[in-house]
């Protein structure tokens, strides 16, 4: 989800509101998915294979697997060849990687899942945390698939085939990282860019049996560094292990005097400390979750009991009733930005040939916003995370589902269903993630269930800054209960 672009930011605060160490070298495969990222970066490191090998075997897997799940927006399969040839330094030096296309790479357009960028040049600039990611070493092959403007919890923009899913490609990879998840699910590449607006990160590492970390706000390298209220998106990765992405989280968090919160650094394995757990399986609009999804955080609070967990209870978000709908509201301002300026580029006015109508509809909504109702929306919506870091102190994690339901069929979120239904879909579906966006806290999603429709991930809370706790639980976790190993219908590793 895409949200925090310079308009948005520039509509919020109008208002007044407003190094690592290097990884470790590995000998054998992990389980049976072949090597991750560390391992890779380790076997190119060693010279047992070369990034040009390792570049050239991915970019085979990904034209096998693109074929049948549609993951890729646009190759850079050139750039990848010639920046494989090159000495590349740093903890992933020479692994393939895919960067989501909401973010740009000089040399390749970005489509932003819209067919009002047909025709888009390629960028001749980039953020600074693509450059971050540049600095690990890692080599982009493809633009991985994203939803229109990565508002929808699915990935399936109009302007492109859906991304489907790697365990069954009837059903959603969820969004708007869906092309990330599908290419790493399926052995393409060992991790993938993502970010999260809203539950982008979690939602597809949930979809598809991924490691999917969404940090806290101001914890990544950007080019606005720093806290800011109601600054909702962040950078991350979603991975087959907890080592890469506690790998690449070390890599690319922001340090220095600008940093807003004390650097983590490279967590290598489990923490000591016992923690003191709630679980949640009730989203904020009240509804429950299916009961194989209840029944799959409910497993995860036996798992930590026998692992020495203080497991404390049911509790309950602590967010008013309007909180789905102020976040609508909110978000339609972004989508505002983003018809404006689509239409602007396409030098006409935004119609259904530029945008799909969830799109339009959003916008239509925030440009009724009156300035007093934006205010009041903004300060709800402040509220909601004061109440969250209030609430979370009282734990050390909390456990919930990602979704109501496991992965969805294809079509179902789809930006071309009507807009009321849409909107009650997902008013009960997306009902775990929006308030870690609003606080700031981080979150994620670890593959510990798994349905007759595919995986379902568990979701994992903490308080602001408490990155640390949440990569040495699922060290933890990961040892306790392996999930790689699990190979999806279409797998190409």
């Amino acid at each position: 989800m895409r949200l925090t672009r310079r308009g948005l930011l520039a509509t919020v605060y109008g208002t007044g509101l407003a190094a690592c160490a290097p990884m470790p070298r590995v000998a054998s495969t992990v389980g049976g998915n072949g090597p991750d990222a560390t391992q890779m970066a380790s076997m190119i490191r060693s010279g047992e294979m070369s990034a040009t090998e390792a570049v050239e075997a991915a970019i085979k897997r990904c034209e096998t697997a693109n074929a049948r799940l549609g993951f890729v927006v646009n190759d850079t399969y050139a750039l990848a060849r010639a920046r494989a040839k090159t000495q590349l330094t740093g903890p992933f030096a020479g692994v393939p990687y895919l960067i989501k296309d909401l973010n740009d790479v000089i040399g390749a357009p970005t489509r932003m899942g819209s067919r009002s960028t047909t025709g888009a040049p390629p960028a001749t600039a980039q953020d600074a945390y693509i450059n971050a990611t540049f600095a690990t070493g890692v080599v982009c092959i493809a633009k991985s698939a994203s939803p229109e403007g990565g508002y929808l919890p699915t990935t399936e923009p109009l302007a492109f085939p859906p991304t489907r899913n790697p365990w069954d490609t009837s059903r959603s990879t969820a969004g708007s990282s869906g092309g990330a998840a599908a290419a790493v699910a399926s052995g393409v590449v060992p991790m993938a860019h993502a970010n999260d607006g809203g539950g982008s990160i979690r939602f597809p590492a949930a979809n598809c049996g991924l490691v999917g970390l969404k940090p806290s706000r101001g914890r990544m390298i950007a080019d606005m560094p720093g806290a800011r209220p109601l600054d909702i998106g962040v950078q991350g990765v979603v991975s087959h292990t907890v080592r890469d992405t506690a790998g690449m989280f070390a890599a690319t968090e922001q340090a220095g005097a600008v940093a807003p919160l004390p650097p983590i650094g490279l967590v290598t394995g489990k923490g000591t400390k016992r923690l003191k757990v709630g679980i949640i399986t009730k989203g904020f609009a009240g509804f429950e979750a299916d009961p194989v999804v209840a029944a799959g955080v409910n497993s995860t609070a036996k798992l930590l009991e026998g692992l020495g967990h203080n497991v404390v209870g049911t509790t309950s978000w602590p967010t008013p009733a309007s909180f789905t709908e102020d976040f609508l509201a909110f978000w339609s301002l972004g989508a505002l930005q983003d018809v404006t300026a689509g239409s602007k580029a396409a030098g006409k006015a935004p119609d259904g040939t530029l945008f799909e109508p969830f799109s339009l509809r959003m916008a239509e909504n925030g440009m009724k916003m009156k300035p007093e109702e934006i205010q009041a929306v903004q300060m709800r919506l402040l509220g909601a995370a004061k109440a969250y870091d209030d609430w979370i102190r009282e734990y050390d994690i909390v456990i919930s589902p990602l979704f109501k339901s496991p992965p969805s069929p294809l079509g179902y979120l789809r930006g071309d269903v009507p807009f009321d239904t849409l909107r009650q879909r997902l008013t009960e579906q997306v009902g775990y993630t929006l308030i870690h966006n609003v606080s700031g806290a981080p979150a994620i999603s670890l593959p510990l269930h798994w349905s007759d429709e595919g995986p379902i991930g568990i979701q994992f809370s903490a308080a602001n800054g408490g990155e640390k706790t949440l990569l040495e639980l699922a060290y933890e976790i990961e040892a306790a209960a392996p999930w790689v190993g699990r190979r999806p219908a279409v797998w190409v590793g």
